[in-house]
């Protein structure tokens, strides 16, 4: 088998519903777009934690911004918490010391602090507290975020197009979006957790507003020119799983 082989099994494998371990959390995440530069894996490297590795794909590393709706969600326990936020993370792909592929965040910025504060302490998560909004206006979506200490408002304003359907299996889409699993630090814990969705279905985007201060905000160099992938998802309805320390 072929280290791309490999990596392929490893995703499908990673993106099969858990069996016999109760989620911890419903939600829904909608009206996503995904912005992504090619960047040095190098680069990238220098960001990770101990015991995380870059994921490349043709030999480039990637980092994406990615907007989106966060929508019923509660704890599998607590219907009745159900609530809506918006969100915006900074990401890049990661596999640990066993091969196993995931997402690291840089951030994660929320207009909501309850789910702040429980990200935060539940999954080690690096959510940031911030001022957001979004609006939809004859299918083009319009979206803000300003996060808290900072002066800048970042701008998004897409138009989804022609479907696309799910990502082909071994594509750079697939790498991109085909991602079941967080890392994420803790005290001196590396720790992981799951997460579980069908696969999306992808469309055809026409993205008129971006903004690149999150690489700024965040402490990375910002990628110069337009994202190098481009893609936007109606959503997916996800079922969360608890976090664990990596072995």
């Amino acid at each position: 088998m072929t280290p791309v082989e490999k990596w392929i099994e490893r995703q499908l494998w990673e993106r099969q519903p858990l069996v016999g371990r109760p989620g911890v959390m419903y939600q829904r995440w909608h009206h996503l777009l995904f912005l992504h530069w090619a960047v040095e894996p190098e680069a990238v490297q220098r960001t990770l934690p101990q015991r995380l590795s870059v994921d490349t794909y043709a030999g480039r590393a990637w980092i994406g911004i990615v907007p989106f709706f966060m929508r019923r969600v509660r704890p599998v326990m607590l219907p009745f918490l159900s609530s809506n936020f918006l969100e915006l993370n900074l990401r890049t792909y990661v596999k640990d010391h066993r091969g196993v592929p995931g997402v690291w965040f840089y951030s994660l910025d929320a207009n909501d602090p309850l789910a702040v504060w429980m990200a935060r302490l539940l999954f080690g998560l690096p959510y940031r507290h911030a001022k957001m909004d979004a609006e939809e206006r004859r299918d083009e979506i319009s979206y803000s975020c300003q996060r808290r200490g900072s002066s800048t408002v970042q701008e998004y304003r897409f138009l989804p197009s022609d479907e696309l359907g799910e990502a082909e299996i071994g594509s750079l889409e697939f790498f991109l979006i085909e991602r079941y699993r967080l890392f994420s630090v803790r005290g001196a814990r590396l720790l992981t957790g799951r997460v579980y969705h069908s696969p999306y279905h992808l469309r055809k985007v026409v993205v008129s507003k971006f903004d690149k201060h999150p690489f700024q905000l965040d402490g990375l160099p910002t990628p110069p020119g337009s994202p190098d992938n481009v893609l936007y998802s109606t959503g997916v309805d996800v079922t969360v799983y608890p976090a664990r320390a990596v072995r």
